[in-house]
């Protein structure tokens, strides 16, 4: 049986209004309408405050008018109609042209809701041509005072609505479809809803939608938050079950391991044996692992890859390791035969595949791969080619997980005869509650224990926007940790002045200008970009005879690889270099990381960048230049860096400041799948709450059987582009 919710809004609403929800909101389905929730909720007798009215975005506000004003144009035939609207202390003015008509309705006195972008003339806010829909005053003056008292304080559902589609517009097609909505079945369990004293769907849709009293629409959310947390953690738990009913081929550690962890020159940590025990005992089952394993910059990741390939390598299996940039692909491969030393190493024959390799050197790799004579191949997207085959790949190991489309890890996947474990590393720790929703179908595990010997690092906010003077000490510091014969990066967000780096924070991100939070900053400061700070550097006095050196994305590979080496070998002193090295570099002899215009970087990648340094015997010292205001979105994800070193303390602080977007796969699995209340940096014990109800009920019927308006629930939720992600991450 359909559900009224997949009814399209054309069939409702009329073919012109469902144009309008669509092109403007992405609405097609009653569903989609339905769950369109409000972003908040106003009242008539209440006043917005005009004065916290964000610059150049579209608002939708409840004011008063206080004067009407026609006037001709100066340069032109025509009037000018300006309407002053307050919220008792402020003034906003409401501007439109030769739409002198208008005088009739918005007369001094009369309230309403108006929407529009805030522009600003001649210091005052105002909105130019806004929409607006006003409060029927005669109305109010004919009911008794109580009723006129109840009118007044009801809430009014105001809606995330566009330029084409006012807020109440969205409102009057909403109580079109309520009232005309069928019987709709609830996806979570009665029994499920009694436990919590949660509203049943359809009353919850009808008291978040059509309020009269604010504790109606608070309970309506409490109970349509739940839903959502319960029908996305079914999915991910029915996910987790179809994998596990592939079959794998078990793998089981022995000599190749014990002879590797006897000629290890250290012990490894306490969090490094624990996550590796969890490994082997997935890869001795012979159903696919799926572990995510997230740890602390510099924690040994790595290494507990390392050892996972020797166990699969023990039964003649093969590993790849998809590595997000030549770079990183490179220093894992010196530093996997390095580890392995040279008889582990003649006799797993790491071999390496990147799209940059010499021909001869690329057919080797290929026929070393095809033949099984290579148990641990490294790469880069090179290795999804047709061209590379496996004999028996029996472990997939993505590093960096966030750097990769999961069409991307489903084609190495692929590349195995059998389903191969799959072990994905993330240096940038994930909150509790987003990897139980994000990653909601992979074991997860932590490495939050540093090594011995890893020294401390100290972080600095350099404030160029009070401090502008304190540009020469930033050089002044760095030339003298050099003159120790220590060695540094300067970090820069661009290449050059036209070209950001590829893969780094995209133009419009939050900080991504210097001027984005003020309209009236003037023209946007000029980011700092390789090209021109390597030039500034080699010219700078206090870095005379300094060997300073450019790294960036578009480099040759060979190039880029031959730069890493030297500096390395502490042939470099300087390097100046774009995210290309955000993650995986390892020099031990750089104490000094300069990230310039770090606003224009997200936190996971200022932590990432500060990881690069300390890595040896020797404190690091990290400086996070910004001329971002004090208070600023900007600035405060700056600080937020600056003020730890916890990865995972950062990871909510960063949630916090950013929120967690989209979760079932982002722009890949389309709007649909994106969170409509949930708020995963809020609702962790609803999201812990609605995965246990999830797991009992799938335990007892785990094909959804007995409970159809769940299944329903899960179809509608996941269209088949977002169901087919979820079985592929």
């Amino acid at each position: 049986m359909t559900s009224p919710l997949d009814q399209k809004l054309s069939a409702v609403l009329g073919g012109r209004t469902a144009t309008s929800m669509q092109r403007g909101l992405g609405l097609v389905t009653v569903g989609d309408l339905m769950t369109h929730y409000p972003r908040r909720y106003a009242r008539r007798g209440e006043l917005t405050a005009l004065a916290q009215l964000p610059l150049d975005e579209a608002v939708t506000i409840v004011a008063e008018v206080r004067e009407v004003r026609n006037r001709p144009m100066r340069n032109k035939r025509g009037s000018i109609l300006e309407v002053s609207i307050s919220d008792g202390t402020g003034i906003l003015t409401l501007t439109f042209f030769n739409q002198a008509w208008r005088a009739t309705e918005l007369s001094p006195g009369v309230r309403g809701i108006f929407a529009g972008k805030v522009g600003q003339y001649r210091g005052t806010r105002q909105l130019a041509h806004p929409d607006y829909e006003l409060f029927d005053r005669e109305a109010l003056e004919l009911k008794k005072p109580e009723q006129a008292k109840a009118w007044a304080e009801q809430p009014i559902p105001i809606y995330p609505a566009t330029s084409t589609v006012a807020s109440w517009q969205i409102q009057k097609a909403v109580e079109v479809v309520l009232d005309t909505l069928g019987p709709l079945e609830d996806p979570v369990p009665d029994a499920v809803g009694r436990d919590r004293e949660l509203l049943p769907f359809a009353k919850a849709l009808e008291l978040v939608h059509r309020p009269t009293l604010d504790s109606e629409w608070r309970a309506a959310r409490d109970a349509l938050r739940f839903q959502e947390a319960f029908v996305l953690q079914s999915a991910l738990l029915q996910q987790r079950q179809k994998q596990r009913e592939s079959e794998a081929v078990a793998r089981n550690s022995g000599s190749l391991l014990e002879e590797f962890d006897a000629a290890l020159p250290f012990v490894l940590t306490g969090d490094q044996q624990t996550v590796g025990e969890q490994i082997f005992h997935d890869l001795a089952e012979p159903v696919p692992m799926n572990r995510l394993v997230q740890g602390e910059v510099g924690s040994g990741k790595t290494l507990v890859a390392l050892r996972a390939m020797l166990a699969v390598a023990q039964s003649g299996g093969q590993s790849a390791l998809l590595a997000p940039t030549e770079v990183l692909a490179h220093q894992h491969f010196r530093s996997i035969v390095r580890t392995l030393g040279p008889d582990l190493a003649a006799r797993l024959r790491p071999t390496l595949i990147t799209g940059q390799l010499p021909a001869a050197e690329r057919k080797k790799a290929l026929l070393a791969t095809v033949s099984g004579a290579s148990r641990i191949v490294i790469g880069t997207h090179a290795l999804l080619g047709d061209a590379v085959s496996f004999v028996d790949l029996g472990l997939v190991v993505v590093d960096e997980q966030h750097r990769f489309g999961v069409d991307q890890r489903e084609a190495l996947r692929l590349k195995g005869a059998k389903p191969p474990h799959v072990l994905v590393l993330t240096a940038t720790p994930i909150p509790r509650t987003v990897a139980m929703t994000v990653f909601g179908d992979l074991d997860i595990s932590s490495i939050a224990e540093l090594p011995a010997g890893r020294q401390p690092i100290s972080s600095h906010v350099v404030p160029l926007a009070e401090k502008p003077g304190w540009v020469s000490r930033i050089w002044q510091r760095l030339a003298e940790e050099l003159a120790v014969g220590r060695q540094g990066f300067v970090v820069c967000p661009a290449i050059d002045a036209k070209t950001p780096e590829s893969g780094g924070e995209p133009s419009g991100a939050p900080g991504s200008t210097a001027a984005s939070e003020d309209a009236d900053a003037g023209p946007p400061r000029p980011i700092a970009n390789v090209s021109e700070v390597l030039a500034s550097l080699r010219s700078n006095a206090v870095l005379a005879g300094k060997r300073i050196e450019a790294l960036h994305g578009k480099l040759p590979s060979g190039e880029k690889d031959e730069l890493m080496r030297a500096f390395a070998a502490g042939d470099i002193d300087v390097l100046v270099a774009t995210t290309v090295i955000e993650v995986g570099v390892d020099v031990p002899n750089a104490s000094v990381m300069v990230v310039l215009d770090a606003d224009r970087f997200g936190v996971s990648q200022l932590h990432q960048l500060r990881g690069r340094v300390g890595r040896g015997g020797v404190p690091g010292l990290c400086l996070f230049v910004t001329a971002a205001e004090v208070e600023s979105l900007a600035r405060e994800r700056v600080e937020a860096v600056a003020s730890t070193l916890d990865g995972f303390e950062l990871a909510n602080k960063d949630l916090e400041l950013r929120r967690e977007g989209d979760v079932l796969g982002g722009m890949q699995s389309g709007g649909r799948s994106s969170l409509k209340l949930l708020r995963v940096a809020n609702d962790g014990q609803i999201i812990m709450e609605a995965r246990e109800a999830a797991q009992a009920l799938l335990a007892s019927d785990p094909t959804l059987a007995n409970h159809p308006a769940l299944a329903e629930a899960l179809r509608r939720r996941l269209d088949a582009r977002a169901e087919a992600f979820l079985g592929k991450n």
